[in-house]
């Protein structure tokens, strides 16, 4: 008796000192091999010493565009609008913008109207020509008109993104003096999400068109001071 209790405790003693201890390696899903922790290293230095917006802090993104995106550029940004007439006044008188293009689709029943901050007056006088010059414009804005839907008492309006399910956010415009350009919408009766000296965010504002579609609203003399901290 006395030769198995020796034996059984040697066995619980060789179990103890023989059986690893886990460690947080063992409890991750995946392992970390010297080569893995060896590459951790080289981010977390790669972070410290390169800027935010290098490529080595932004996992996915090319460091030299494809030769065979040379010539493109953002053009234009969609809204589906319910009345065309309320949309026009706020775009051209409110915020400024011009009407560059429009294009009518009587088949299919919708019209799409092109604005931006543009001078007309330099638009080519062919209507086809026209075209090909507003769609040569960066940074526009495409309202598109489904016929009918002004009157139609059923219709309800589109989604602004900003509801749940959430997607879209906004639009930005670019102001001389965010206080005196809002001080201007609020004298127009222009509705806000928030106002410049509302939330965490001082000096940043956002407006709502007629259909309820976002817009950021900011200047350049103070947007650099405001993100600062995120910079």
């Amino acid at each position: 008796m006395a030769a198995a209790s020796l034996t059984s405790a040697l066995s619980r003693l060789s179990l103890f000192r023989f059986t690893a201890k886990p460690s947080l390696s063992s409890s991750l899903p995946f392992s970390l091999t010297p080569k893995t922790k060896e590459l951790n290293r080289f981010r977390l230095f790669s972070m410290a010493s390169e800027p935010k917006d290098s490529p080595a802090n932004n996992p996915g993104l090319q460091a030299t565009p494809d030769e065979a995106t040379k010539g493109y550029f953002m053009q234009q940004t969609m809204f589906r609008i319910k009345d065309p007439k309320l949309s026009l006044d706020f775009y051209s008188r409110v915020l400024g913008m011009s009407l560059l293009k429009r294009l009518d689709f009587p088949e299919m029943k919708f019209s799409l109207y092109f604005l931006g901050y543009e001078d007309p007056a330099s638009a080519p006088s062919n209507s086809v020509d026209r075209t090909v010059w507003t769609f040569s414009k960066k940074a526009t804005i495409e309202l598109t008109h489904n016929w009918g839907t002004e009157s139609d008492p059923e219709f309800k309006g589109y989604h602004n993104g900003n509801s749940e399910p959430r997607g879209f956010g906004h639009i930005g415009i670019t102001v001389d003096d965010t206080h005196k350009a809002c001080e201007r919408f609020e004298r127009l009766g222009v509705e806000f999400v928030k106002k410049p000296d509302d939330g965490k965010m001082k000096g940043i504002a956002f407006i709502k068109d007629p259909d309820g579609y976002w817009i950021e609203i900011f200047d350049l003399k103070t947007i650099g001071t405001i993100t600062a901290g995120a910079s």
